[in-house]
């Protein structure tokens, strides 16, 4: 069935039907309407899943897939236009420029924690680009993979975008055949075998991971803000969000307080039961609550730490005193448990964030502004947000993925559209004045040579003169 839906797709592409910006419109402006005429299902799937409140799905997935779509319709024809570039002497009257074309079929692997998001907003910028795309969302959000599959089917032309549900055995189905692109959202274990998989066709990835996202608290700020905004990211979807924040660095003399803050936000977001707050979710099943929980072994929670292996639920858990090399501080958490790792200044913290893998998102709580400068300068992540958390994701001019462990390439925006289109270089020249080509031409001899630089320069210099831009390189120079 994959290789089927992947034949079909790619023979739907070589037709051309994509090609015309009036269709890639027509399925964009169906794809916005099925976000909006199927909003309850999206949420009551969602509800079954992850235990998502009906009034978190809005905020956290579909306004931002339905501003990527406008976006993508309002600016589609200016992407998809060809773009003039800088000409040199060599070229002046010729027709330069840099061409956006579609890749061709490209293959959509989505994520559970977000099932719609992390599949459409790829979508959104496939179909903008004229490609066409096989949808592969993960089995785990069991609910939202059927619905989707029933939907797209439904608003979207069947063939250019098919759906193939299924486990492990249909995703490596699908990764044995060739396609022009693999987008994939989820772990770096998994992002290593697709990029394996995806390197016997020489396919270009994007592979949008993760990691453990630092989140450094000075003790200068204020501490209790901070705190507010580090719950809302960190236990929000039950903290199972790419670039949540993974751990609290921050000196001894502010734990205490950065403890008593989050408990007390905890409080106010979800009551003193958690486990009873329609506005908190659930572990996405068994074998991740199981992995959760070994993580925590060992530790006595300061905030939280009750469970529930029946309802998947564990509790917003924060841990103090955390020791930098301890199992919790090895692999990225990915559930709604917070450590606090201490350090003793700003420098040691910019040292702790360098001694490991670059994550996707680093976040910092400082008001001195040449500190957060310089905290931006000496390290590296995917992306940086200061004063909050997670919010340069839902900006579509920002770029947003990983570097290095954390992921390569990058969406949102026109990066999407870019990066699942070939940026294709050309120029177009005349068949006439042909004696200006004659000094490229052999038979070459160091007089022929000579005159041909003499008049290269005198060129050059009435260019000047007449305000003409160009760019003439050594290279260009030794050739005339």
């Amino acid at each position: 069935l994959s290789r089927q839906a992947v034949q079909r797709a790619r023979e739907a592409f070589q037709s051309g039907r994509t090609r015309p910006l009036e269709f890639r419109l027509q399925q964009l402006h169906a794809l916005q309407r099925m976000i909006t005429e199927k909003e309850t299902e999206i949420a009551t799937a969602l509800k079954q899943d992850i235990n998502r409140s009906q009034y978190d799905t809005p905020l956290l997935e579909l306004i931002g897939i339905e501003n990527e779509i406008k976006l993508a319709i309002d600016r589609m024809a200016q992407w998809a236009a060809p773009r003039p570039v800088e000409k040199n002497v060599l070229t002046i009257s010729d027709e330069v420029y840099i061409q956006p074309e579609p890749l061709g079929v490209v293959l959509i692997i989505g994520a559970w924690n977000y099932p719609w998001a992390l599949t459409l907003l790829p979508l959104v910028g496939a179909i903008a680009a004229g490609n066409a795309a096989v949808v592969k969302p993960s089995e785990l959000s069991e609910y939202s993979s059927l619905l989707l599959r029933a939907l797209l089917s439904r608003y979207l032309d069947k063939e250019l975008y098919p759906v193939v549900t299924g486990g492990v055995a249909e995703t490596q189905d699908l990764l044995r055949l060739r396609f022009d692109h693999v987008f994939f959202t989820g772990g770096s274990t998994t992002g290593k075998l697709v990029m394996e998989a995806a390197a016997q066709h020489l396919t270009p990835v994007t592979l949008e991971l993760g990691g453990k996202s630092p989140c450094y608290i000075d003790k200068d700020c204020e501490i209790r803000v901070a705190c507010r905004r580090i719950t809302w990211g960190k236990f929000v979807n039950c903290g199972q969000t790419c670039i949540a924040p993974d751990y609290i660095l921050c000196e001894p003399s502010i734990q205490s307080q950065v403890v008593d803050c989050i408990r007390l936000t905890l409080l106010e977001f979800y009551g003193a039961d958690p486990k009873c707050s329609p506005d908190y979710g659930r572990i996405i099943n068994q074998r991740h609550f199981n992995r959760i929980m070994s993580l925590m072994e060992g530790y006595t929670p300061v905030v939280g730490g009750q469970s529930d292996s029946s309802q998947c639920y564990i509790a917003p858990t924060v841990l103090k005193d955390v020791p930098p090399h301890s199992r919790l501080m090895q692999e990225e958490i990915f559930g709604p448990v917070l450590p606090i790792v201490t350090v003793s200044d700003m420098d040691d913290a910019i040292r702790f964030v360098n001694e490991r893998e670059k994550p996707l998102a680093l976040y910092i709580f400082c008001n001195d502004k040449k500190a957060v400068k310089r905290m931006i300068e000496e390290t590296t992540s995917g992306g940086v947000t200061v004063n909050d958390v997670m919010m340069h994701y839902t900006l579509s001019s920002l770029p947003f993925g990983g570097v290095g462990h954390s992921g390569m390439g990058r969406y949102h925006g026109k990066h999407t559209f870019d990066q699942l289109s070939h940026q294709r270089a050309c120029l177009i020249r005349s068949l006439k004045m042909e004696s200006v080509n004659l000094a490229r031409y052999p038979p070459q001899d160091r007089r022929r040579a000579r005159r041909s630089r003499m008049a290269l320069k005198l060129f050059i210099i009435f260019l000047t003169i007449v305000g003409h831009k160009y760019e003439v390189t050594y290279t260009h120079l030794i050739i005339f």
